[in-house]
């Protein structure tokens, strides 16, 4: 078991250099389509936050886990119907190129579904 990583640096050397490249690429992915959103470790697991968690990405021996929340799996059901996945979650396999124009799509759509909910005033 690994220690929890206090930053994605820490979190990457955990891995070998194959899957260090591909944290890396969706590392790079999140940040061009969220570029104020604050990167951060939560659940012992990279994550990128805008008013709230938009999502998190992790790796395992087989794929890179990409967890948009629940929202952002079901908004593109459709287009995710090819990978592994659950409620809110998708699995992007080491042996093919991420989906970078989904990914990306996938986050805008998190920004504006946290950006919209900042608007909506707390009930006192």
């Amino acid at each position: 078991m690994m220690q929890k990583p206090n930053n994605f640096e820490e979190y990457v050397l955990n891995f070998p250099v194959e899957i260090q490249e591909r944290l890396e690429n969706m590392r790079n992915v999140i940040k061009n389509a969220a570029p104020e959103a604050d990167e951060v470790i939560s659940y012992a697991m990279p994550a990128f936050k805008l008013h709230g968690v938009l999502v998190y990405f992790a790796a395992y021996k087989n794929h890179i886990g990409f967890y948009p929340t629940g929202s952002g799996i079901s908004a593109f059901k459709k287009q995710l119907s090819i990978y592994k996945g659950a409620k809110g979650s998708v699995q992007f396999p080491h042996d093919k190129p991420f989906p970078i124009d989904l990914i990306e799509e996938i986050v805008k759509y998190r920004v504006n579904e946290n950006l919209a909910k900042k608007v909506i005033p707390k009930k006192k």
